[in-house]
């Protein structure tokens, strides 16, 4: 059908079209429409009458009016003389019309006794006759009427006027036009109408609401679906053969049907009493109290095994919600019903083994999953036995007899089992018991009676009189393979609490569950033997022993990840002037690979620290060098190349190697700490009352990444501080983000009284993962300050002369410190470096004397220009000066700074190189580089 313009109705229409239609069908539709129609009717009727009543009570109100007004005025002293004087109109108009206007009507006649007008409210009709029949006034009787007719239709009163003799002398009529009686009516139509729309919605709208709970109430059903649910209702009470029971969320039962009465034997008045109150099983009665679903669930009830259906029904505006239950006997079942359930539960079984063995890549873990998802399911007890090459992560000999393995695993039902605890070696050593057989024939045996398993007694006679005795009975016995290497074997033993023994059927199963473990026991094993590697491999390429130096009191934690070694390393690198660098570095990922690529960058930072470097130079060197590294491995071109020559691999793109680096270089003469970093956290500064603050390091990319520089940044550290060096896998993980790892850090390092290597152990205790996912590298330093009584400083003027003052102040420094002994090779270096850089350097030159671990000299200048060592040749008379200092110092070197260079020696403090022959100082002056 088209619509009114020939075109379908929308989608939108026709469903509200049919909801309309069902709603007007349905009996809450049809008892609205009844009520709406009622109400209606009622509201007519009433405004109707109230319209009449307003007409009648607004008629009778104009006669009083009119006849009041009339026998006020007719009574008036003085009227009757008036009526006789000369000119009654003259004498009455006026105080008719004010009687008039101060009575409300619509006039006021004075008439003669046959009608003539003395007076009216029109005075065109002063004179004439008034209409209609004035008798029985003139006859002395008051009355009331409503007047049809000229001049106007009118509600009048016409009263006799009296004189003293009690002489009818007069008329007066009064009375109120109908059309004014009619406006008055009109005017309370509106409120009239108000009322009775305002009755009418009040009416409609109790209708709606009454259809809106009668339609809750009944779903929106029809008349029609209403009896199909009766019928139903009826149907499920008495003639359907499965019990439905209905209880409400008191745990009270509301409905109960015929079949369930049965069933359950319950009394006629059940329905309202709680369900623990109706002499029901305590496992039935548990089950319809405990609100929980239920599929199948099999529970007796007297004689009959019953299959029990609970479903919570659907919340109703808020309500709790109670249950359905419905009930079949399944008596005749319970057979076949067994043994589909012992094979469904065995094939659950199977995958509940697939999903919880393997779970860790941990041996004897492992292990343990396989003894505990077969108890009790399957077996009392279970006990898995391991070779030692195993255990340790080792390949397991391929052939061979198989006399001992070690107990990896053991779970039970009770923890008093007669079996041997884990950690006992198990031998084999009768060939006809259970588990030699089994390694023998490289399948499962059954033992199903363990009193007539002779070979298994032979073995221990004690022991298994023990086991006996305990109700050990039934066993299977089962080697894991992987790959037709024998790694172990379980054990599937069935004591007094399942007095049945194992048959065929469990064999099977045993050995499809044992070859399942065994592939996830051969992956740990694996990955314990690469994990072991890798850890050696790490620790090997760590710093074992760390340097002495006397600026940093140091302590160090490493702990490899549980799931695979990464790439964290630290260091502390002595630097010239009795500074120190400390560096913490990660490489993203894990294993062999990244275990050996920060190796690499560890022995790079330490080539580029003896180049005396700052931080942000020396991490652009370690990026550049990482990008090369890069290139290398990949062939230049992002292919791995074949190094093995096996082919494997051959045209894969290599990772892309990536590290974080945080380097960090202490000064004890100054307390000066300039440190930068490459995508590193930074470090924690621990002050000496405990106040721990995270210094803002500038933000650089990780090492391999390129294409921005690096950037410094310096701190003045106070006496007693402390420098606490971590990467991110102390502080976060998949639990615990970043920000809340480093406050907890913070409330850890703020403990006062403990030395680097307490403040360590304190450090992991409280912040470790249970299940690391990431190497932990935590390396803290006390940072101490050189006294100022071990240094010694001079300022040198730019002239020759001042290098021999220099040197004597030099030397009489050192019999203060009691340095007598290398007093003359520290004045030979001294003058060989204060010579050069006045020479050749540029102002200001500075000396300085450090003693530390060894005296350290120190000559610097504004000058950049790098001075080397060469060999003079005989005929030259210059050239010998650095060749000179590296003969007689243990180091040199040169380090440059913002203004210019320092030129560094160390001396050992215990002797110094003496030369063969006495030497002429002054004449070495003239000595040039």
């Amino acid at each position: 059908m088209t619509g009114r313009f020939g075109r379908q109705p929308t989608g939108r229409d026709s469903r509200l079209s049919a909801r309309l239609s069902r709603w007007v069908h349905s009996v809450a539709g049809q008892v609205f429409t009844l009520q709406a129609v009622i109400v209606l009717l009622l509201i007519t009727a009433a405004a109707s009458a109230l319209v009449i009543q307003a007409r009648y009570d607004t008629e009778r109100d104009a006669r009083n009016r009119s006849l009041a007004a009339a026998e006020a005025f007719a009574h008036a002293p003085g009227l009757p003389a008036a009526l006789k004087s000369a000119d009654p109109t003259g004498a009455l108009q006026p105080l008719a019309d004010a009687a008039r206007r101060a009575s409300g009507v619509d006039f006021i006649a004075v008439m003669t006794l046959k009608g003539i007008r003395y007076t009216d409210s029109r005075p065109e009709l002063i004179g004439k006759r008034a209409s209609g029949d004035i008798a029985r006034a003139a006859a002395g009787e008051s009355f009331t009427e409503t007047f049809r007719g000229e001049p106007s239709d009118a509600v009048r009163a016409v009263v006799p006027v009296r004189d003293a003799s009690g002489t009818v002398v007069g008329l007066v009529g009064t009375g109120i036009e109908v059309q004014n009686v009619t406006d008055a009516v009109e005017g309370q139509l509106p409120l009239l109408l108000g009322a009775a729309a305002g009755a009418l919605l009040l009416g409609t709208g109790g209708a709606a609401l009454v259809s809106r709970r009668l339609r809750r109430q009944t779903r929106g059903l029809g008349a029609a679906e209403m009896t199909r649910m009766n019928e139903h209702h009826e149907a499920v009470l008495h003639a359907v053969r499965e019990g439905v029971l209905i209880i409400g969320p008191d745990h009270r039962l509301d409905l109960a049907n015929d079949e369930a009465r049965r069933l359950l034997g319950l009394p006629p008045d059940a329905e309202g009493q709680h369900v623990e109150d109706l002499g029901l099983d305590p496992r039935t009665a548990e089950l319809l109290t405990s609100g929980r679903a239920a599929t199948d669930e099999v529970l007796r009830a007297g004689d009959r095994l019953l299959a029990v259906n609970v479903r919570p029904t659907k919340p109703y505006r808020g309500r709790p919600t109670g249950t359905v239950t419905t009930l079949r006997d399944s008596t005749e079942l319970a057979a076949l019903s067994g043994r589909a359930e012992e094979a469904r539960s065995r094939l659950q079984l199977l995958y509940d083994a697939g999903v919880r063995i393997g779970t860790t890549l941990d041996v004897v873990r492992t292990a343990e999953e396989l003894s505990e998802v077969a108890v009790p399911r399957f077996a009392d007890f279970v006990t898995v036995e391991l070779l030692e090459p195993v255990l340790r992560g080792d390949e397991p000999l391929a052939a061979g007899v198989y006399t001992e393995m070690r107990r990896a695993a053991i779970t039970g039902v009770r923890d008093d089992s007669p079996l041997q605890p884990v950690g006992d070696v198990i031998q084999f050593v009768v060939p006809t018991a259970p588990m030699a057989a089994a390694l023998d024939a490289g399948h499962a045996v059954l033992a199903p009676d363990l009193n007539a398993a002779m070979g298994w007694r032979a073995g221990d006679r004690v022991g298994t009189r023990e086991a006996l005795d305990y109700g050990l009975h039934s066993l299977i016995s089962v080697p894991l393979q992987a790959r037709g290497v024998v790694l172990g074997m379980a054990n599937f033993w069935r004591a007094a609490d399942t007095p049945e023994a194992f048959d065929e059927e469990d064999l099977s199963f045993a050995e499809e569950l044992g070859a399942r473990a065994a592939v996830s026991i051969d992956n740990a094993r694996r990955f314990t033997r690469e994990h072991a590697t890798a850890v050696t491999l790490q620790r090997s390429l760590l710093p074992r022993v760390l340097p002495d130096q006397s600026a940093v009191e140091v302590a160090f934690r490493y702990l490899p990840a549980q799931a695979g070694v990464g790439g964290d390393w630290f260091d502390v690198i002595p630097l010239p002037g009795a500074r120190v660098a400390l560096v913490v570095g990660d490489v993203v990922g894990h294993g062999v690979h990244a275990a050996a690529t920060m190796g690499r960058l560890r022995t790079a930072v330490h080539n580029f620290s003896t180049l005396d470097l700052p931080p942000d130079e020396l991490l652009g060197h370690l990026d550049e060098l990482i990008s090369r590294i890069d290139q290398i491995d990949n062939g230049g071109d992002g292919q791995v190349a074949d190094g093995d020559g096996d082919g494997e691999g051959l045209g894969e793109r290599a990772e892309v190697t990536g590290a974080t680096c945080l380097y960090a270089v202490y000064d004890p003469v100054s307390g000066h700490c300039v440190m930068a970093s490459a995508g590193h956290p930074g470090p924690a500064l621990v002050h000496a009352d405990g106040r721990v603050e995270f210094p803002e390091l500038p933000a650089g990319l990780p090492l391999g990444v390129g294409g921005m520089p690096f950037e410094s940044s310096a701190l003045q550290l106070p006496e007693g501080s402390r420098l606490v060096l971590f990467t991110d896998g102390l502080v976060e993980d998949r639990d615990r983000d970043f920000d809340t790892g480093l406050h907890l850090l913070a409330e850890i390092l703020s403990r006062p009284g403990r030395d680097p290597d307490q403040a360590c152990s304190d450090v992991l205790a409280a912040m470790l993962f249970p299940v690391p996912s990431d190497d932990i590298a935590l390396l803290i330093a006390d940072t101490r300050r050189l006294e100022a009584d071990r240094i010694a400083e001079w300022e040198v003027p730019g002239e020759a002369s001042a290098v021999s003052r220099v040197r004597n102040a030099g030397a009489a420094q050192l019999t203060a410190w009691g340095l007598e002994d290398i007093s003359f090779t520290t004045e030979l270096i001294l003058s060989e470096l204060i010579t050069n850089a006045i020479r050749y350097g540029s102002a200001p030159v500075r000396v300085r004397l450090l003693r530390d671990r060894s005296l350290v000299c120190e000559v610097s200048d504004g000058s950049s220009t790098s001075p080397h060592l060469r060999y003079a040749a005989t005929t030259d008379e210059g050239g010998r000066g650095l060749f000179l200092v590296a003969q007689y110092a243990d180091r040199w070197g040169t380090r440059y700074t913002d203004r210019g260079k320092v030129i560094w020696a160390e001396v050992p403090l215990t002797g110094g190189k003496e030369p063969s022959a006495p030497l002429d100082l002054d004449a070495l002056e003239d000595l040039a580089w």
